[in-house]
């Protein structure tokens, strides 16, 4: 809870107590906290922003301020029987209890800070590939248009607008709701949800520039669902570009206004498929054939986005970026089809020096011709997948076997170095935010038991030592194999 909710609901546990209990002469005083309540409230909703969670502490509110101004003007003593002062003592309680629960539940939640030397900056740009049509919307004559947040370093101390955790926060938190089946605005309170970074500062200067990588989202996610990951990565000397991929993305606002919403894993799964296990008869999209499936569609994105990062280097409108980004040292992370799309654009640019696939199978045109590219591995051993399906369903033992064998497959056939990590007990989505959006998560299987804080580390600290040993050329001892640090992994090199 937010500092003035979690204020709100002191009062009202006071001002309860008050109603249901005689206060010796000298506590009287608390009599007063009843007025004060709905003054709180009211402060509370100017100050932080109401939300739906909060409405029962405003009913409240306003009840208990109610019931306070008919006992305090009433001349004579109020009798009520003791049936009915059980029945409101019951209804008290459950209602200070839910006016609890529901904001711990769903929470107003912070980004612990980066542990690393540099603040993060962002700005955000929009693209359009004028060499491609745009799949995923209804005008045959679009062309492709991706959406890019770059995160990048800046010095300690700068200050400016701090840069909200979803920007197109409506859209996206409407988009969540209806996948997960829930009311249109159940998430909507992710909107007053900050991260570190600050829009538009200026890059740090301390060095002339930055390794980049390029960050990819699963199916229906968003380019900034692992911001505990990208701010760690940014902190550490990194500039990150999250793209929004229409079709892939959970949702995306282009420049002109429109939306465009990702497709759900039905829809999207027979196209991932046949990228990833190829058949003769192949899907169709908007009336062509796609033998290949959508992961080259969506691969090519990537590549799309270092050619505008190249442009970029060379004079960036918003006068940030210029001379900024070392395209020597370019890599690409992502998470489930993030992941796929990763490996794909390794082996289709080799101007990705680096490759780190996190939970995902591997196309099949892909484990075929192999990596060139040093790629590190993060997932997790087939049992920790079972477990994620007994608890919150999905993961067939096809999809389990197709994740296993490929990831393996493309690690064993690397000609350079290749990393291998598991995490026993991690679930899918711990590979992203969403451990934070609930604690309540875990309880229904949807993240897994394991602390989630660790588990984040642990992703973090891998991230950054790949990085930093294959585009900084850093050694570092957990790349040799040292697990005294998280001696939970499973760790294989080569």
């Amino acid at each position: 809870m937010r500092p003035i909710e979690t204020l709100l609901a002191g009062t009202l546990v006071i001002s309860f107590l008050n109603l249901i209990l005689p206060l010796p002469t000298s506590m009287q005083w608390l009599r007063s906290v009843a007025p004060l309540i709905v003054m709180v409230a009211g402060f509370q909703i100017i100050a932080e922003g109401a939300r739906w969670q909060m409405f029962p502490a405003y009913a409240l509110a306003i009840i208990f301020f109610l019931v306070w101004i008919y006992v305090y003007f009433r001349q004579d003593t109020v009798n009520i029987s003791g049936i009915v002062a059980g029945f409101g003592i019951v209804l008290g309680v459950m209602g200070i209890l839910l006016a609890i629960f529901l904001p711990v539940a769903l929470p107003v939640f912070t980004f612990p800070q980066p542990t690393g030397s540099y603040a993060v900056g962002t700005i955000t740009y929009h693209w359009v590939d004028n060499s491609r049509s745009e799949l995923f919307t209804d005008d045959p004559d679009d062309y492709r248009e991706i959406v890019a947040q770059v995160w990048y370093p800046t010095e300690k101390g700068v200050s400016g607008t701090i840069a909200p955790y979803i920007q197109d926060g409506d859209l996206v938190t409407r988009r969540l709701s209806e996948l997960f089946h829930l009311p249109w605005f159940t998430l909507d309170h992710l909107k007053y949800i900050t991260t570190h970074a600050v829009i538009s500062a200026p890059i740090a200067a301390d060095q002339a520039a930055y390794p980049v990588l390029i960050y990819l989202s699963g199916l229906d996610g968003f380019r900034s669902v692992s911001t505990f990951q990208i701010e760690e990565v940014v902190s550490q000397g990194y500039i990150v570009v999250g793209l929004d991929q229409p079709g892939a993305t959970v949702g995306v606002r282009l420049l002109d206004g429109r939306e465009v919403l990702g497709w759900q894993r039905d829809d999207m799964q027979p196209f991932i498929d046949q990228s990833v296990n190829p058949q003769p008869d192949a899907p169709i999209l908007n009336d062509q054939s796609m033998p290949d499936g959508i992961i080259p569609y969506f691969a090519q994105d990537a590549s799309f986005a270092l050619d505008q990062l190249e442009l970029l280097n060379i004079a960036d409108p918003q006068s940030i970026l210029t001379g900024h980004l070392d395209l020597e040292h370019v890599g690409v992370f992502g998470i489930s089809l993030g992941g796929i799309n990763a490996a794909q654009a390794c082996y289709n640019d080799a101007r990705f020096r680096a490759c780190l696939i996190m939970d995902a199978p591997i196309p099949d045109e892909v484990v075929k011709g192999g990596l060139q590219q040093p790629t590190m591995i993060i997932t997790r051993d087939a049992d920790t997948m079972r477990l994620e399906r007994e608890r919150a369903g999905g993961w067939t033992e096809y999809d389990i076997e197709q994740h296993q064998r490929t990831m393996r497959a493309i690690y064993e056939s690397l000609p350079g170095d290749g990393y291998y990590l598991q995490i026993p007990g991690i679930f899918h989505l711990n590979f992203t935010d969403a451990p934070y959006w609930s604690p309540f998560l875990s309880q229904i299987g949807m993240t897994a038991a394991m602390d989630r804080q660790r588990a984040f580390d642990i992703i973090n600290t891998y991230t950054v030592a790949f990085f930093d040993n294959q585009l900084k050329g850093q050694p570092s001892p957990l790349l040799e194999g040292d697990t005294t640090t998280y001696p939970e992994v499973i760790f294989e090199h080569q």
